[in-house]
């Protein structure tokens, strides 16, 4: 298809100047017009109509069009505009000598012009040579006695401003006029599509084109006729398209203008601008470029001239990173790095932004120099702060270019890799892997336990075992003595009984089968041993006394880098197992069961979470979950995941308020450490904490918070069943039971069924069936939690309550001998481990599913649970005993229950994990709006809920269960808002509730019972 034309926009003030003085010419009056305007703007458009319109009009046009490359021919212009007229005389000009007052050709143009009106058309005057210059410059004197009219035109920045500009003397009585020519409008550019196409453009695609292109008429022309030529259309869903192929022209336009500047002086200047322009002032950037003898001010004309600057407030920044790409892709490569290193140790002596000079060293070549790994350095904590990750990454991956001693870059290796398990898993993995296998106990003490550590939080669980192996084999040769129970050195290895194994050595298989005592889902008690590296029920547990569990850093061998890196790379291994085994692997070592000796924080959260998960010893486990926090005397830095493991430890000892205070410290730790991944799992685990205090609305904010850290697509599969169950069950809290629905849906890779999480993510589906009524399905999943949990060895109840739920849902399909045995397991091993919220919810779960001493379970489950946080379970089981007192005709009231009856339980974390409270949380109520006085709809006063409340806070309650505000109840009972706060408070105190939420819980339950 032929090139589209596109008429000069917006210019209609222009040509009705220049048609007025080539009218004026035609009848003897002499002018001299000057276009000037920005590079592109159209000029020389102008100067070729105005040729065109005087031709027509039977005028004689003369033309000449200066260029760069004939910036140093003498005459060049002259012999253009005169080969037409005086073809023998152009080759003189070239040979002639100069002589002074000598003005070739010139007396004989103005004889010629006498008879016919002439007009002179010089295009891009910024580039004539001196000799034609001075030769215009005697034209313009002679124009009052001649009928000429010398149109010009300009960038406006020309390098010598000609005399016969608007405001010189020079032409006497002649028509000066000079025409600035303003950039288009956004109006200019529609009508350009419009008229290109043949119809009007789609709004964003227009503005999207007048961004681009900046308006410029020639680039608009150029963009409008490729991307018609490539059969699109002005749609807003090419827009893509359009910015492709504006990217295209405007280098092109650029290469054209380059090769166009011939300076050497503008030239340097130029790729100088390119490197450091948006950094450095001009006067440093002529530095920069190199000893010139061209003058600063002919430098800034130059490269306004070439097109390829903008004038920005007094400075000339190079226009785009298009035209900087070509202006910078001539060099050389290694000129290239050489002045990116000169810009950057130019702009680190004038003390210019990090920022900016830390991007300057991402293309420059090695400095050598300290300031620069601190300057890049400063910019990735500056980038992280801005979200660039990808940035960051860049940052120190170019700090690895500069000379480093091998600590600094282990360090170094390390940040980069905390990031890279965000933005490139396996670039981390790898990066990791090599400081495992390199790094060695000694000055940078714990950096391989670190990467460990980082690793497992990535999900890479092999790393762990590939460690241990490295330090087994740097291990010192003398043993370790092996600890007593109470943290004292015990037999000597060598008086050991030969039956007696090395526990810190001897390989097994950790979680197998279904630890003793517990019953599994098929109803068959468990013979096997008790869990290896787990103490017997009957045992003391092997873990330091109460004299030393808070103090982790007690003397012992921990005290040696290489064994305090070897019991922390074992516990790492043991928690790498349980999240997947792999046991089939043959190049990995078999998992070593943990040290007897508590001197490491990393060993006393491992031994936390395993006494936990096991449901023994929970004074301990509260005690070592403690010592998980306290740093070591050596001053080896704390690991995440051992301390991670310490607050879900808590969260199983009903210590939920101080797991949430080591949780808010670990975090500020990992923000200070840039450690997105580090935090992504923190925030994960306080949103379980949310969940167990019934805050789903907190543990929302805490899983989004977590995906912006690390988005599901980015997570390893080991952990997306456990974020998943954690999205499901808060959602189902908050009432959003369509999104829990797709959540369960979604498919998961194959290796996220290998993980020990996916125990959480079954019980979810669990509860999610018995929210959807499906009873069936609901026992399926929880025993199938059951099973993954046992296979685990996680046998507290405090962990995940399956046992409960699926003897709930047992008993509704009337098998009521099943649901006797697992809540009767469940009330067993609640009793063992000792916590409120577990025991409570399985002495609830005892009454639903029997018959015999219902009301006395009940009566158990709320004094029981009004020692817990578990807020949700502790209204249930309130609901429950109401509606059971009052089918025995009982005037007595759950509030009245208990030795603390009076006061409200604090709110403190509940130790259950993830309550099922959607299910026990009936539906809001509509308040009933009648006409005139409102109608309290609520249980009658004789109701047992009602019991203990006067009748002015029955009826304050009753209207505020309705969904009254304060105001609206004091105004439909004549009391002031004041009043109806302090009835409300009592009602909530003598109830034993938190809010209206749980009011409206009881309300409803009333009504239903």
């Amino acid at each position: 298809m032929p090139p589209i034309e596109l008429p000069l926009l917006e210019r209609d003030r222009e040509l009705a100047a220049l048609s007025a003085v080539i009218g004026e010419l035609g009848s003897g009056r002499p002018a001299v017009v000057t276009v000037t305007g920005e590079p592109g703007l159209g000029q020389n458009d102008l100067l070729r109509w105005a040729a065109a319109y005087a031709t027509d009009a039977g005028l004689r046009v003369l033309s000449a069009h200066a260029t760069p490359a004939e910036h140093e021919v003498r005459y060049g212009v002259v012999a253009q505009l005169l080969a037409e007229e005086n073809r023998a005389l152009a080759p003189r000009l070239f040979l002639t000598d100069e002589q002074p007052g000598g003005l070739p050709g010139l007396n004989g143009l103005l004889n010629a012009v006498r008879d016919r009106p002439t007009l002179l058309v010089v295009r891009d005057t910024q580039w004539l040579d001196p000799a034609s210059l001075r030769w215009l410059e005697a034209l313009a004197r002679r124009l009052p006695r001649a009928p000429v009219a010398l149109l010009t035109s300009t960038t406006g920045t020309a390098l010598t401003r000609p005399e016969w500009s608007v405001g010189t003397p020079l032409t006497g009585l002649a028509t000066t006029i000079e025409l600035a020519l303003p950039p288009p409008t956004s109006g200019g550019t529609a009508t350009a599509v419009l008229r290109a196409f043949g119809a009007p453009g789609d709004p964003a695609f227009t503005e999207a084109l007048a961004e681009a292109t900046r308006g410029i008429p020639a680039v608009v022309h150029d963009v409008l006729d490729r991307f018609a030529r490539a059969g699109y259309s002005p749609r807003a869903d090419r827009i893509d398209p359009l910015r492709a192929l504006t990217a295209e022209v405007v280098g092109d336009h650029a290469t054209r203008a380059l090769s166009d500047l011939r300076d050497p002086a503008a030239v340097d200047a130029l790729r100088a601008l390119a490197v450091c322009g948006d950094l450095l002032d001009f006067p440093l950037v002529c530095t920069l470029a190199g000893p010139h003898s061209v003058s600063e001010s002919r430098l800034r004309a130059a490269l306004a001239a070439s097109g390829l600057t903008t004038l920005r407030d007094g400075h000339p920044p190079v226009q785009d990173a298009v035209v900087r790409a070509r202006v910078l892709e001539e060099m050389p490569a290694a000129d290239r790095a050489e002045l990116y290193a000169r810009a950057a140790g130019l702009a680190q002596r004038v003390a210019a932004d990090d920022q900016g000079i830390a991007d300057l060293l991402l293309l420059a070549r090695p400095v050598g120099d300290p300031w620069a790994v601190d300057t890049l350095r400063r910019g990735f904590t500056s980038a992280l702060r801005g979200g660039r990750r990808d940035l960051a990454v860049a940052y120190l991956a170019r700090a690895l270019d500069e000379p480093l001693a091998a600590e600094d870059r282990a360090r170094i290796e390390f940040q980069l890799a905390s990031v890279e398990m965000v933005t490139a898993p396996t670039a981390a993995e790898r990066r990791l892997g090599g400081l495992i296998r390199a790094t060695r106990p000694g000055p940078g003490a714990g950096l391989r336990a670190r990467a460990t550590d980082l690793c497992l939080l990535g999900g890479d669980t092999r790393a762990a075992r590939h460690a241990l192996a490295g330090a087994i084999d740097s291990a010192p040769a003398a043993p370790e003595p092996r600890r007593g129970p109470t943290g004292a050195p015990a037999v000597p290895p060598e008086a050991e009984p030969a039956s007696t194994p090395r526990t810190h050595l001897v390989p097994h298989r950790p979680y197998a089968g279904t630890p003793p005592g517990a019953t599994g889902p098929d109803g068959r008690r468990s013979a096997a041993p008790d869990l290896p590296g787990t103490p017997r029920a009957h045992d003391a547990p092997r873990s330091p006394g109460p004299e030393a569990a808070g103090r982790p850093d007690t003397a012992g061998p921990d005290e040696d880098p290489a064994v305090a890196e070897r019991h922390e790379l074992t516990v790492l291994c043991r928690v790498a197992s349980f999240l997947r085994h792999d046991d089939a692997d043959l190049d990995v070592l078999p998992v070593p069961a943990l040290p007897d000796a508590v001197h490491n924080p990393a060993v006393a959260g491992v031994w936390a979470w395993e006494h936990g998960v096991a449901g023994v010893h929970r004074e301990e486990v509260r005690r070592l979950a403690r010592s998980a926090f306290v740093p070591a005397a050596t001053g080896r830095p704390l690991l995440v995941v051992p301390r991670l493991l310490g607050c879900r430890a808590l969260l199983l000892t009903d210590d939920g308020d101080e797991a949430e205070n080591h949780l808010g410290a670990l975090l500020d730790e990992s923000h200070r450490e840039r450690a997105a991944i580090s935090v992504a799992h923190i925030l994960t685990v306080r949103a379980e904490l949310h969940i167990r205090h019934g805050r789903p609305d907190a543990a929302a904010r805490d899983l989004a918070a977590a995906q912006a850290e690390l988005p599901l697509d980015r997570l390893h599969p080991l952990f997306l069943p456990y974020w998943l169950a954690l999205s499901m069950i808060t959602d189902l809290q908050n009432g959003h039971t369509e999104r829990a629905r797709e959540t369960a849906a979604r498919p998961l890779p194959p290796l996220a069924h290998e993980s020990a999480t996916t125990a959480q993510l079954l019980f979810a589906r669990g509860v999610l069936a018995r929210t959807d009524d499906e009873p069936h399905q609901a026992r399926e999943h929880f025993r199938a939690c059951g099973r993954w949990l046992l296979r685990h060895g996680c046998a507290n109840p405090a962990v995940q309550p399956w046992r409960s739920l699926a003897a709930e849902a047992a008993h509704t399909l009337g098998d009521t001998e099943e649901a006797a045995r697992l809540v009767h397991e469940e009330v067993r091993l609640a009793r063992r481990w000792g916590a409120a919220a577990p025991l409570g919810r399985a002495q609830l779960s005892l009454a639903v599913v029997t018959e015999e001493n219902r009301v006395e379970n009940l009566r158990a489950a709320v004094t029981t649970l009004s020692a817990a946080s578990a807020r949700t379970a502790y209204t249930r089981a309130v609901i429950e005993l109401a509606a059971a007192e009052r089918e025995e005709n009982e005037r007595r009231t759950a509030v009245a229950l208990g030795p603390a009856a009076t006061v409200l339980p604090p709110v403190a974390p509940p130790p259950g994990p993830h309550v099922p409270s959607a299910v026990a949380r009936p539906p809001r109520p509509r308040p009933a709006v009648l006409t005139g006085r409102r109608t309290a709809k609520a249980p009658g006063h004789d109701a047992a809920v009602w019991h203990g409340l006067t009748a002015v806070e029955r009826e304050t309650a009753a209207l505020a269960a309705q969904g009254l505000g304060n105001r609206e109840i004091a105004t439909e009972l004549a009391v002031t808002t004041r009043a109806v706060e302090l009835r409300l408070s009592g009602v909530y105190r003598k109830l034993r509730i938190r809010g209206r939420e749980e009011l409206r819980a009881l309300v409803q339950e009333a009504e239903g019972s």
